[in-house]
């Protein structure tokens, strides 16, 4: 812990450095620069060797360290555990020890608070994506989750981006089709769309339903915005991103924050052929 606190106190200092001076920086993680007790200039190579991988080694405890602390802040004690699945528990810390970044060793320690209360929610696949997953990519990820609906009793989110009008003698009328809300107004571009694609928690592609019946009206739920839509015509279809299966079980991990100005431009577009309520 003592360890992590200082490296993160000497990255803050030089936050505004040269970029060489970055670079030298680097030297210290690879046992190049002196330190107390160690000189580089008079070790051998497997010394520094030796040296590198001790302070590489510390640096996975104190990451391990600061997730199990996160756990343990989310595990209740009112609640029956489990003991955690071997295998499940080896290839979780063995990836979890190079987690660095302290927003993602948040997700990682709810993970693992999850895991011994509810068993079963995180695969060892969906591990190994978030591995992958920068810190970036997860901000991009609630964003879209902030704009993700469920329709009716489904219980996998769809990300919206739009809807078709197909068939009927009201389409020779119509100006354009399909109408799209579109996403990069509200922060989420057709690049952040590409990079939850390359992640592997969106497919490629964009999807669409049946032609929707303009008898039943739909449930759309919106974290914490419900509303109804009934479509005006039976010759309506929406265009929608969906999640992977990974994509579904972090989820989980994510908070969202309602985007408003998002509601609010959604339920006008729609409301040219939708009755909403």
């Amino acid at each position: 812990m003592v360890e992590l606190a200082r490296i993160n106190e000497a990255k803050a200092a030089q936050s505004d450095v040269s970029a060489r001076k970055k670079a030298l920086l680097l030297g210290r993680q690879l046992g190049l620069s002196s330190e107390e007790g160690y000189r580089p200039g008079s070790a051998s190579v497997a010394e520094r060797a030796a040296f590198r991988q001790q302070k590489v080694s510390s640096q996975y405890q104190a990451n391990l360290e600061t997730i199990y602390t996160i756990a343990l802040s989310h595990t209740p004690s009112d609640v029956t555990g489990v003991d955690l699945d071997p295998d499940w528990a080896h290839q979780f810390f063995q990836i979890a020890e190079q987690i660095h970044n302290r927003k993602m060793q948040e997700l990682w320690g709810r993970i693992l608070a999850n895991e011994i209360t509810t068993p079963g929610n995180f695969s060892l696949r969906t591990l190994s994506t978030l591995k992958q997953l920068t810190h970036k990519e997860a901000q991009i990820f609630e964003k879209a989750l902030g704009m993700a609906v469920k329709v009716n009793n489904e219980s996998r989110l769809k990300l919206i981006i739009g809807y078709r009008y197909t068939g009927g003698f009201g389409q020779i009328f119509r100006k354009s089709s399909p109408i799209n809300i579109g996403l990069s107004n509200f922060g989420l571009p057709y690049s952040n769309i590409l990079t939850l694609v390359d992640a592997g928690i969106l497919h490629r592609g964009e999807f669409e339903t049946g032609l929707l019946n303009s008898k039943t009206p739909m449930s759309f739920t919106l974290l914490d915005e419900k509303m109804k839509l009934t479509p005006k015509s039976g010759h309506l279809l929406f265009n929608y991103y969906r999640l992977t299966p990974i994509g579904d079980e972090l989820t989980q991990l994510i908070h969202p924050k309602t985007d408003t100005e998002y509601v609010k431009a959604f339920k006008a577009l729609f409301s040219q052929d939708f009755k909403i309520e």
